[in-house]
């Protein structure tokens, strides 16, 4: 039986999760604007600097970003200094993705950035509200189709 109660409840969570993010992407990328650096390079350095993916596609799949996109926001990324692309030895096909030296001393301060921007996000939330939130998330992320 279709409840329309519950559709609008499921709209409103999902827009609102989507305007956290938009939100908090926009809070970034003015913090970093210094640095010339966006929220979108900022989680595909972290994710490097991490170690969560080595190359463009897995880029794609963690940050969940288009991969046209991701190859123009790499080249960005490359161009400044920040990372560069690597032969695979085992397949010249394939291009690992590495974080610079420049990258590398650069991060700790995006780093930084992005806490305090975080923090911000945080204000007036316990500790123990922070985790269980971040498990609610982590549930709901677990329903998702593989």
């Amino acid at each position: 039986m279709f409840d329309p109660n519950a559709t609008d409840s499921l709209l409103r969570l999902e827009r609102m999760i989507r305007r956290v993010r938009d939100v908090q992407a926009e809070a970034l990328d003015r913090e970093l604007a210094a640095f010339e650096i966006n929220a979108t390079q900022f989680m595909i350095l972290a994710t490097l600097v991490s170690g969560d993916a080595n190359s463009a596609s897995t880029l794609c799949r963690r940050v969940a970003y288009d991969p046209g996109a991701m190859t123009r926001m790499v080249d960005r990324l490359v161009r400044k200094g920040l990372i560069r692309r690597m032969a695979c030895p085992d397949d010249r096909r394939m291009l690992y993705l590495e974080v610079t030296d420049e990258g590398k001393a650069l991060y700790p301060d995006l780093q930084a950035r992005a806490e305090t921007v975080q923090r911000r996000f945080r204000r007036g939330f316990t500790e123990s509200e922070v985790r269980q939130f971040e498990a609610l998330l982590q549930r709901t992320l677990a329903n998702a189709p593989d």
